[in-house]
């Protein structure tokens, strides 16, 4: 029951993309395996043209394309959310080689993205990445030979797979590097056909050294694991040894690869409050039709004051959050200041008010809501993740109170 000014054919879109989950993707959905890329659910997602519409449109149209996916199918939500977040980098910095190699495919559901910026010392610091980017020449990384072609043949070894072959200084070709160490936490991974990765190219200067990169799966050096985590998703680690990289692979500028990472954020993070929005009213619905039927002390239980009190208080949180949620998508939209902090207090009022919402709703089913494939059980595990990624719920807070101290120290 979206209330912020939607348009009739925005209100009808939600209800169709609400029935589109339940009819055409949770039937998809259910047949994947839990912790695996689901390749037939993104295909479908690409069919029904939704995967187009995640870079055609703006923030408050993902918003309500998550929401809506969430309420009845947190799979197809999430697979979806995951190709636009891995592949926006591409849309908004990459080369027109990079962007027309990569995002047909991932429109259509062919090609799986991923997001690859945490690491294992480096998650909410995401300053303090550790992912090494050796450029060739330099620290006296090997001398190498350079072939009449141009190529060095340090270079032209690592692509045959041979990642322990000495790199080479090519001052007249493109720039060079090879990313070595780990990345973790990473959604797709190990099953992604492609990373955005984030990686250190200048030592010691913080964020300001960082640079992003498109790396394809099959590079050499390039491997992973998948990971058993509490949610039902995709999520491993990755593993660089020499991982050969060239100017060709970078999105953006060169040590600037932290304004792709934040820019990809700033647009993602209002979205994962509309994703943790739309569990929030699954949960919320479920608790209404059961407190109104379920028969307890002579009466139902939404005749017991206590009973009835939570749920208003659930409803109320639930709205709020939503209205946050569309106020900071517009607010990136329409370019207005302030986005950082507007993105940070959406995701954390979001967050934190469904994992409220869902564990009060478990609460007053009762027992039932604790057997495996129940609603609320399943939602009860997805809903702790967004607390944490994309800036743990800690970090809004900081994000907001520097926001509020800058803007102070500007007037």
């Amino acid at each position: 029951m979206p209330a912020f000014s939607l348009e009739p054919a925005q209100t009808a879109w939600c209800a169709e993309l609400r029935a589109l989950a339940a009819d055409r993707l949770r039937p998809l959905a259910e047949k994947g395996e839990p912790g695996h890329v689901d390749r037939p659910l993104l295909a479908e997602l690409g069919r029904l043209g939704l995967l187009r519409r995640v870079f055609a449109s703006g923030a408050l149209d993902l918003c309500l394309m998550r929401e809506s996916l969430a309420y009845a199918c947190t799979e197809a939500e999430t697979a979806l959310a995951l190709q636009g977040l891995g592949a926006h980098p591409v849309h908004a910095h990459g080369t027109p080689a990079q962007r027309a190699r990569w995002l047909p495919a991932v429109t259509d559901g062919t090609a799986v993205p991923a997001f690859a910026l945490t690491e294992p010392d480096a998650g909410s610091d995401a300053g303090a990445l550790r992912l090494r980017a050796e450029e060739e020449g330099a620290s006296g990384l090997g001398a190498g030979t350079v072939n009449s072609a141009g190529a060095s043949a340090g270079w032209a070894s690592s692509l045959t797979g041979d990642s322990t072959a000495p790199l080479a200084a090519v001052p007249d070709g493109p720039r060079r590097w090879r990313l070595t160490g780990e990345k973790c936490w990473i959604s797709n991974a190990p099953e992604a056909d492609f990373y955005t990765v984030f990686a250190r190219t200048t030592p010691g200067a913080g964020a300001r050294g960082v640079t992003a990169f498109l790396v394809p799966a099959d590079r050499p050096g390039l491997t992973g694991e998948a990971l058993e985590m509490l949610s039902p998703h995709p999520i491993g680690a990755l593993r660089f040894d020499a991982v050969p990289v060239t100017a060709d692979d970078v999105l953006g500028e060169v040590d600037r690869g932290f304004r792709v990472a934040m820019g990809t954020l700033n647009l993602f993070r209002p979205s994962v409050g509309a994703f943790a929005v739309g569990m929030a009213q699954a949960a919320l619905d479920a608790t209404v039709a059961h407190t109104a039927r379920r028969r307890a002390f002579g009466g139902t239980l939404r005749d017991l004051q206590a009973v009835s009190h939570q749920v208003a208080e659930m409803a109320l949180r639930t709205e709020a959050a939503r209205l946050m949620v569309y106020a900071a998508a517009t607010a990136y939209d329409d370019g207005a200041p302030g986005v950082p902090a507007r993105a940070a207090m959406a995701k954390l009022l979001a967050t934190e008010t469904a994992q409220f919402v869902v564990d009060a709703a478990v609460q007053l089913h009762g027992a039932r809501a604790l057997q495996r494939g129940h609603l609320l059980e399943h939602l009860y595990r997805e809903v702790r993740a967004p607390r944490v990624y994309e800036g743990a719920s800690e970090v809004q807070r900081g994000i907001i109170a520097k926001e509020l101290y800058a803007h102070l120290e500007a007037e």
